[in-house]
């Protein structure tokens, strides 16, 4: 039975899960992930566990937070003046909001705290700092 390489077109299910069980992403029969391995489709730690796994093999894997999300940065994390946003504009903690900077980049955003004073912002992804487990199951590899 041929074992995945990089190159090779493969269809995965997962469940993706956190230390405390909490299931962040799955794809499963209904809705199976296809990629080609070695294209950074995913995580290139999680893609290193899939070469030489073989059609129907079931995994678990853990990667660690460096290898995925990366660590949470506080420089990601920016305080704004409250009157830098339109007083009848509702900011609540938990939403999301596209910020746009001086360079005219624009990045999407957490609201974390408000205030009077001040919106705190949060432009780490949320799964960054945390650990991912993914029980995962190849199941068909083809070769290019």
């Amino acid at each position: 039975m041929q074992q995945a390489r990089r190159g090779d077109r493969v269809i995965i299910n997962y469940i993706g899960t956190l230390d405390n069980g909490y299931v962040f992403d799955s794809r499963e029969e209904d809705s199976p992930l296809e990629l080609t391995l070695g294209d950074n489709q995913v995580f290139p730690a999680l893609e290193n566990q899939i070469i030489g796994m073989k059609a129907g093999e079931v995994k678990n894997i853990e990667i660690c937070a460096a290898d995925a999300f990366g660590p949470r940065r506080q420089e990601n994390i920016i305080t704004l003046p409250r009157n830098n946003f339109p007083a009848e504009q509702e900011i609540k903690p938990g939403t999301k909001m596209i910020i746009q900077f001086r360079d005219e980049s624009e990045k999407v955003m957490l609201v974390r705290e408000v205030d009077d004073e001040g919106v705190v912002l949060d432009g780490n992804h949320a799964l960054a700092g945390l650990d991912l487990t993914f029980a995962l199951k190849l199941v068909t590899i083809e070769r290019n």
